[in-house]
């Protein structure tokens, strides 16, 4: 049975993060001319940043267990992911000569611990697929005619570019330095698409400390702690910072305690400073008293407290701190701290909100704007770190493209 033809339509891709530099290859490999477009001078720098802390691709759970990481997003997202799973990102990577390994928490890494050289090796495979980068060329949406506008740094004469199709992946709204600043929102709504509004994911949040410690704990590790909001509980650790606390853990709950915040004006987190024994034994240790023995001493001695632990417990509990064994012990096991608001958007790891799922169709075309695709965390979904952002940025990317490669009778 003879092979469809070459597709030999042009394709424009907005945004050179993940899912644009996926969509342009999926696209590019189907015979497709890609021009990826961007208002930085450079490629991937966000993804560069994300790298530094190790650059978690994806995590080796189950697939079913995975896409339950997107919450409310789930449904619309699963099928993508489905379509490009964790197993094919790990693929992807051995096929560009990065090998991967698997951390003791099932996050899956490059076994180089860093993303520069992976990009190095998708940029000379997109090279040698034909596409094109315009660095400094900033979106503004398109003309009367339906022409792409594009400023560039420093300004030319604008020429319209009227591709066949066009896959926007412009980031959510943190890091504005780094190329995603959300301005997209208002040139889509102003076309009639549904944005729900950006806030920020995977954030820290604010806390109104005392100056005393403030000034003795900011910058401390508070480390083997439990963190519950709700009926959420996170076993791990944060930071202490002068406006607040943020960290791996506190980021696994942002999007409960963000929601508390925007629902009540504050959020109860509850702290568990000793989660490796029980109240009934704490409390059989605390009993334990030496004369002259200071209450710090005590909980340093006895409770195998750290001394921003016991900073936080006095904070938490402030005058009312009890020194009665078994009301110190559940005092312990339960430091309630107030979130007052989350930390400033643009500081955030991730973004929720975007594009609304039911702006797009099942191939991520706007059903408002024909031949236009989004892709990446424009799109309104957000999941923890450990992997779930970059998969589903990389397999949003996947889907846009097919879908562009569907509307121009491509395979």
């Amino acid at each position: 049975m003879p092979s469809n033809p070459p597709v030999t339509h042009s394709v424009a891709v907005i945004g050179a993060g993940p899912a644009g530099l996926m969509a342009a290859e999926t696209l590019a490999t189907a015979g497709v001319a890609v021009t990826v477009y961007d208002a930085m001078p450079s490629v991937g720098r966000k993804f560069l940043m994300a790298g530094r802390g190790g650059l978690n691709l994806t995590h080796s759970e189950s697939l079913l267990t995975f896409v339950d990481c997107y919450g409310a997003a789930r449904d619309r997202l699963a099928p993508h992911i489905q379509a490009f799973p964790p197993s094919a990102l790990i693929g992807w990577a051995h096929g560009l000569g990065q090998a991967t390994f698997t951390g003791s928490s099932g996050r899956i890494f490059p076994v180089a611990m860093k993303a520069s050289p992976l990009l190095r090796a998708w940029l000379a495979r997109l090279d040698g697929l034909g596409v094109r980068f315009e660095m400094r060329q900033r979106w503004r949406g398109w003309d009367g005619a339906g022409a792409l506008i594009l400023d560039s740094a420093p300004p030319t004469k604008p020429e319209a570019k009227t591709p066949a199709a066009t896959i926007l992946a412009l980031g959510g709204g943190s890091w504005a330095k780094l190329g995603s600043n959300g301005a997209w929102t208002q040139i889509l709504a102003a076309r009639g698409v549904s944005i729900a509004p950006l806030q920020p994911a995977n954030c820290g949040f604010a806390i109104r400390w005392s100056d005393v410690f403030r000034d003795r704990f900011a910058g401390a590790p508070l480390k083997g702690v439990r963190f519950s909001h709700a009926s959420a509980a996170v076993h791990g650790e944060a930071m202490i910072s002068r406006d607040g606390i943020e960290g791996g853990a506190i980021y696994a709950l942002s999007a409960s305690l963000r929601e508390a915040i925007n629902a009540d004006g504050a959020a109860a987190l509850d702290i568990d400073l000793r989660p490796d024994i029980s109240e009934a034994d704490l409390h059989t240790r605390l009993c334990v008293v030496k004369s002259g023995e200071t209450l710090s001493n005590r909980l340093r001695r006895v409770a195998g407290l750290s001394p921003v632990a016991i900073g936080l417990l006095r904070e938490a509990h402030g005058v009312a701190l009890p020194t009665e064994a078994s009301a110190l012990a559940h005092a312990v096991k339960h430091t309630p701290l107030t979130l007052h608001a989350t930390a400033a958007l643009d500081r955030a790891i991730s973004t929720a909100g975007g594009v609304s799922f039911d702006a797009v169709d099942d191939d991520l075309q706007l059903r408002a704007l024909p031949g236009v695709f989004v892709a990446g965390e424009m799109l309104d979904w957000e999941a923890p770190t450990g992997g779930y952002l970059l998969q589903a940025c990389f397999a949003t990317g996947v889907a846009a493209a097919r879908g562009a490669l569907a509307v121009m009778g491509g395979e």
